[in-house]
């Protein structure tokens, strides 16, 4: 009998407070990612960003450095770990 892997639900709120001061990639709905350091969130999940990366189709499109991004246009945030990081260590 074969087990399947099942993704346990997860509550956004810690999930996002834990992230906070953390290097994360937020992936818009349109495709679009933004890899930076999680400032801060709010009650509603919009996030705010520092020393933004914008990547269009996998490519560097700009450094956009502080952003605010509402949270209905999120498909997801993610952790990046060391080697993703890459460029953003200082």
């Amino acid at each position: 009998m074969a087990h399947t892997l099942q993704a346990m639900p997860l509550n956004p709120k810690p999930y996002l407070n834990g992230l906070t001061g953390k290097p994360v990639i937020v992936k818009l709905k349109w495709g679009m990612e933004y890899k930076g350091y999680l400032v801060s969130t709010d009650n509603y999940m919009n996030v705010q960003l520092a020393n933004t990366e914008e990547f269009i189709d996998g490519q560097l499109s700009g450094n956009l450095g502080e952003v605010l991004i509402r949270c209905n246009n999120i498909l997801y945030v993610r952790g990046i770990d060391e080697e993703e990081e890459g460029e953003m260590k200082e």
